[in-house]
């Protein structure tokens, strides 16, 4: 694990979860916290004043609730001008983890994933945590495991996470036994999951891993294991995706439906 964590903030709800998520994070890492805000700001004449006053406060109060959060936390906070995406996009090339907020300001109502989330889940150079406003209990890390080689950095950010957090793994093989993935066999689901978690237990021999293969919908039933999880973590694409889709119609439900926060973790394809 590194010793940066960057957490995207704006005057939302959504935001002020993904901060306080963001400090509780640094401070299981050791880590430090930067506080980013998109200076994303319309077309002005040249002589008008850019008065950034309101945006400053923005910062300040980030900052203040993350330092609430973890007291000690060494908290940077900066303005950068740019779009969006790309400025998290640049933040996320020296973070360890990017935090971000479900839904920003002017997310419609009803929808339960913001723009700029789903796409840094598609793009960010580093594993993307996504916060719900109502935090999750203390349960498990609900793994998703594919087998799949891009879904196998998210298997060793799993187990790291759970051991910051002292929690044990629910890793969770889901598969329709119609519609198993090319060369695996309707006999082998308990022999991919093993496999997909070889070497980690020695690595971290303090976190107790749960194995379930359950037979069913992948999206709904990872959707329903995630009620009990304390954060659920996810490749951004297994197996069967399309060449050049950066994320998956799995990792896409979960970051819509998922009851508790979620981590997209990018991997070698």
């Amino acid at each position: 694990m590194g010793r940066l964590v960057v957490v995207g903030t704006d005057s939302s709800p959504s935001s002020a979860a993904a901060v306080e998520l963001a400090a509780a994070e640094a401070r299981r890492r050791g880590a430090e916290l930067r506080v980013v805000y998109a200076l994303n700001w319309p077309v002005r004449p040249v002589y008008a004043p850019l008065d950034t006053t309101p945006l400053d406060r923005v910062l300040d109060e980030a900052a203040d609730r993350a330092r609430g959060v973890a007291p000690g936390l060494t908290v940077t906070a900066a303005m950068v001008p740019g779009d969006t995406v790309s400025v998290l996009e640049a933040e996320s090339r020296a973070a360890d983890l990017l935090v971000l907020g479900a839904r920003g300001v002017g997310g419609f109502l009803g929808m339960l994933l913001g723009s700029t989330a789903a796409s840094m889940a598609a793009h960010s150079r580093c594993p993307v945590m996504v916060a719900r406003e109502e935090p999750a209990g203390p349960g498990p890390v609900l793994l998703c495991v594919d087998g799949s080689p891009a879904g196998a950095a998210a298997v060793g950010f799993a187990f790291a996470e759970a051991s910051l957090r002292g929690s044990e793994i629910a890793a969770v093989h889901a598969w329709l036994p119609d519609h198993a993935p090319p060369g695996t066999g309707v006999e082998s689901p308990e022999r991919l999951l093993a496999q997909a978690l070889a070497g980690h237990a020695e690595r971290y021999p303090d976190v107790t891993v749960r194995q379930e293969v359950a037979s069913g919908e992948v999206r709904e039933v990872l959707i329903e294991r995630s009620r009990t999880a304390g954060l659920v973590v996810a490749g951004a694409r297994g197996r069967g995706g399309f060449a050049g889709l950066l994320l998956g119609s799995v990792s896409q439900a979960l970051l819509h439906h998922a009851h508790s926060s979620v981590v997209v973790v990018r991997g070698q394809a």
